[in-house]
């Protein structure tokens, strides 16, 4: 493991335990050549889960990505980063103990919009509008008809 701050190699762990989750082993490490000590996580490599994209192409799962759509739809919104993440480790979780190791992007869309729904409508709406490609006003009145009738 290289030192961020000097790039040097030897170390040493200082500590080492579980993280909060659980499902990383945090290391406390100790650089032997400028003495600073940073911080590592240890993790089990999963076998990569494989998106269908509308138009047939697959791509690798990058969380980043299903973050950053949910980020940019909550945006000056009062849905927690801390709601986000834990729906996307259970989406994870989910999508690792299913046996399917390809998942279809219209599964994944579909229980984002359930869970933004849920936290809050607004969010909800901007993220179906990209989502679902909306193409002018009457597709956004179709759907918030449909929210407005389901409360």
């Amino acid at each position: 493991m290289r030192c961020p701050f000097c790039t040097k190699i030897n170390n040493k762990v200082i500590d080492s335990r579980l993280s909060k989750d659980g499902h990383q082993i945090r290391r406390r490490r100790e650089c032997a050549n400028c003495s600073r000590r940073f911080t590592t996580y240890e993790s089990v490599e999963d076998i990569p889960i494989m998106i269908i994209k509308k138009d047939g192409c697959r791509q690798l799962y990058i969380r980043e990505k299903l973050r950053n759509g949910m980020l940019r739809a909550c945006e000056k919104r009062e849905v927690s980063i801390n709601a986000m993440d834990e729906f996307i480790d259970e989406l994870e979780r989910d999508l690792k103990e299913s046996e399917k190791k390809e998942i279809s992007s219209r599964e994944i869309g579909e229980r984002v919009m359930t869970k933004l729904q849920k936290l809050d409508d607004v969010a909800y709406v901007r993220f179906a509008s990209v989502y679902r490609e909306f193409k002018d006003i009457n597709d956004f009145f179709s759907e918030l008809k449909g929210l407005l009738s389901d409360k």
